[in-house]
């Protein structure tokens, strides 16, 4: 059965009822997202693989489940894409890298199993930086990756593809990853959902090194609501991830209804870490947004931003675990590698192994500087970003402008905020907020208590229908 107007301007939620209902057919939803991916690829380049032939069997055996009015799953037929770092059983996952541009692996990740054992179909793999690696999402293996809304700007990285295929109206629903930022960057930057989940709600079943991990496989979507629908699906305990073992499952989809208030709610808000920048616009709409919070019943306190400066930890930390991966690889494969990619690598050289263990232990003080600033208050918020989308072109090692300024790198200057939640595994969500004078989207990052994700989600939902943010979408 048909519906009337374009299928892939719905959300997940909305298509999820229309499929069971039987106004909607998973053949008739999965061949209007291939076209709309088809029909946008040459512009924004946000894909590396297209499985149109395997997605339109998923259908036609979706659909025959339909009509034979089997029990079907949480996202059955609901279009799906997949950040090309997370591995999907018989699909090519390149990790953005030349040197693994034929490489098809033998399983799926245990969150791709999960959205494919709830009935969700994969249209694709979307693009990524080499091994997710940088904020700007462009490749030797496929070039750049375009943002949403203006062609001239990046689409935020890591997972620059997941964000663009989810704000174009590609598909509803994408798995990202997050290391440092990697999901809420381009979720800011292309105005879409992006949560980074506490440490272990979500099993990462990639991860070399489990016990010190901070990068999570994450939701990417443009609702509230379609990230609590993602969520309950690839949310529970594996044996192959100890952070994930016990956590319950929360009522996710119940939780972000848009029922009730904030009354009662006390939000910490800082603008920007002491000596960090931030642009007059992003500045603006951060106070518009905590009056929108204020209006719905939430108590606002600012605090300190003092202790939040700590991208010289995360580097020490980051950097060192990629060239413990990828020493072997850079240097059979160094004419197929990025200079900025090889540049990373070079700099961890310079980190000794009491540099490291230091950096551990800043870690472990910087959670409990959150747990200190949770426990006078229910949530923080922040902008997500210091400004709106980067030119397409910007440099990792580049400076970056704010509002005439030159600042002398990209790290520490556009997200400061996003970060340190990674290295705590607090929940944290950048969800949009607004919209710069130029048509850019700007986000608010919400940071919720450890493992109370579905609490975070609550709040979100009032947040974002407190707006009609949701009607805008790219031209």
């Amino acid at each position: 059965m048909t519906m009337n107007g374009d299928p892939c301007l719905l959300s997940a939620t909305e298509l999820r009822g229309l499929v069971a209902a039987k106004r909607i057919s998973p053949v008739e939803l999965t061949r209007a997202v291939l076209a709309r991916a088809e029909a946008l690829q040459p512009e924004l380049n946000c894909f590396i693989t297209l499985c149109g032939d395997e997605a339109i069997a998923a259908a036609r055996e979706a659909e025959r489940k339909v009509m034979a009015g089997e029990p079907l799953g949480l996202l059955h037929g609901i279009p799906v894409t997949v950040k090309d770092i997370v591995n999907t059983k018989g699909v090519k996952t390149t990790f953005g890298a030349v040197p693994y541009k034929d490489n098809v692996p033998a399983e799926d990740a245990v969150a791709v199993a999960r959205l494919r054992s709830e009935g969700a179909i994969l249209i694709g793999k979307t693009t990524t930086p080499e091994f997710g690696s940088k904020c700007l999402t462009d490749s030797p293996l496929f070039g750049r990756t375009r943002n949403a809304w203006d062609a001239c700007r990046s689409s935020g990285g890591s997972s620059g593809g997941a964000a663009v295929a989810v704000a174009s109206g590609i598909a509803p629903l994408a798995i990202a990853t997050d290391g440092g930022g990697s999901t809420r960057i381009p979720a800011a930057c292309n105005g879409v959902v992006g949560l980074k989940q506490s440490n272990g709600v979500i099993p990462h079943s990639q991860a070399l090194d489990v016990f010190g991990n901070q990068t999570y496989v994450t939701p990417t979507t443009r609702t509230v609501a379609d990230t609590a629908l993602m969520m309950q699906a690839m949310a529970g305990e594996d044996p192959i991830d100890p952070w994930s073992i016990g956590v319950p499952v929360p009522d996710f989809i119940g939780t972000a209804a848009t029922h009730g208030d904030l009354r009662g709610l006390r939000i910490l808000y800082c603008l920007t870490p002491p000596g960090r920048p931030v642009s007059a616009e992003v500045a603006a709409n951060f106070k518009v947004s905590l009056d929108r919070l204020a209006g719905l019943g939430a108590e606002l306190e600012e605090f300190s931003g003092e202790g939040f400066d700590i991208e010289p930890i995360w580097r020490a930390i980051n950097h060192t675990v990629w060239r413990t991966r990828f020493a072997k690889l850079a240097a059979e494969h160094r004419d197929e590698l990025s200079e900025a990619f090889l540049k990373q690598l070079a700099l961890a050289s310079e980190v000794s192994g009491v540099d490291y263990q230091e950096a551990m232990f800043a870690r472990t003080a910087l959670f409990r500087r959150v747990q200190s600033l949770l426990a006078r208050g229910h949530l923080l918020a922040m902008p997500t970003l210091t400004r709106t989308a980067l030119p397409i072109k910007q440099d990792l090692f580049g400076s970056i402008e704010i509002d005439g300024r030159h600042h002398d790198s990209v790290r520490p200057h556009w997200f400061p905020w996003t970060m340190p939640f990674n290295m705590t595994g607090h929940p944290a969500i950048s969800l949009p907020s607004g919209f710069a004078r130029d048509g850019l989207p700007i986000g608010l990052q919400l940071v919720g208590r450890f493992r109370a994700d579905a609490e975070l989600l609550r709040v979100s939902a009032l947040f974002e229908a407190s707006s009609d943010l949701l009607s805008r979408w790219p031209s």
